[in-house]
């Protein structure tokens, strides 16, 4: 899976990153229009890019830049980032109009807390047009993905959302296997390619109608 770099910070409305299309369901249908996502690097920030086309059910409960548990149980963009070494990951909620949820676990669904612990200096982002398509944005501090998962080049990441809810469709970008839909597989998420953004500001600001899928 590719994270593109960045030599300068990266900024909410001046993004100018590729967006790369999801096509097919957990079970082998399309997903039409395909969803979109991206993640990128500056010195200081991971950023998570998720985008769709089709208008989102979002959690009764989800503000926008606010922290929310059970995101999942509506329409949600989900990062995965584990250490292969010790076993542990990070599983991050991007709800599309910004509301967030973060978790660590030791192992596969095995918390490291029981309760809920906001991950400080994360900020989310979202633009939803009129016609209900969305782009949301999260930005990870690099220094606490450091501190708590070692994370750099030998790190494993996966990248999934679930749309069209109440009647939910999953979509990974890695290859999780079949039967029952599972995101928490960290043995089988992706390896990491760095790549160097040969632009990386724009001179407008990146919204929804902006991304070709």
């Amino acid at each position: 899976m590719t994270i593109f770099t960045s030599p300068g910070p990266l900024v909410w409305g001046k993004l100018d990153v590729p967006m790369l299309g999801l096509e097919r369901d957990w079970q082998g249908m399309a997903v039409r229009p395909p969803a979109a996502y991206s993640l990128a690097m500056d010195a200081r920030r991971l950023w998570f890019i998720a985008h769709h086309r089709r208008s989102a059910r979002l959690h009764p409960l989800a503000r926008p830049g606010r922290f929310q548990a059970d995101l999942w149980l509506h329409d949600v963009a989900e990062l995965f980032i584990a250490d292969p070494v010790s076993g542990r990951y990070f599983e991050f909620n991007l709800a599309p109009n910004g509301a967030w949820w973060s978790c660590e676990f030791t192992a596969a669904r095995i918390r490291e807390e029981a309760a809920d612990i906001v991950m400080p200096e994360v900020a989310t982002f979202a633009d939803i047009a009129a016609d209900g398509a969305w782009l949301a944005a999260m930005a990870i501090p690099l220094d606490l993905l450091r501190a708590r998962l070692d994370f750099g080049p030998r790190s494993r990441v996966n990248v999934a959302l679930i749309l069209e809810s109440p009647v939910q469709r999953f979509v990974s970008a890695a290859d999780l296997g079949g039967g029952a839909p599972d995101f928490h597989q960290p043995q089988r998420f992706s390896e990491l390619v760095f790549s160097p953004l040969a632009k990386t500001l724009h001179s407008s600001r990146l919204g929804p109608a902006d991304i070709p899928c």
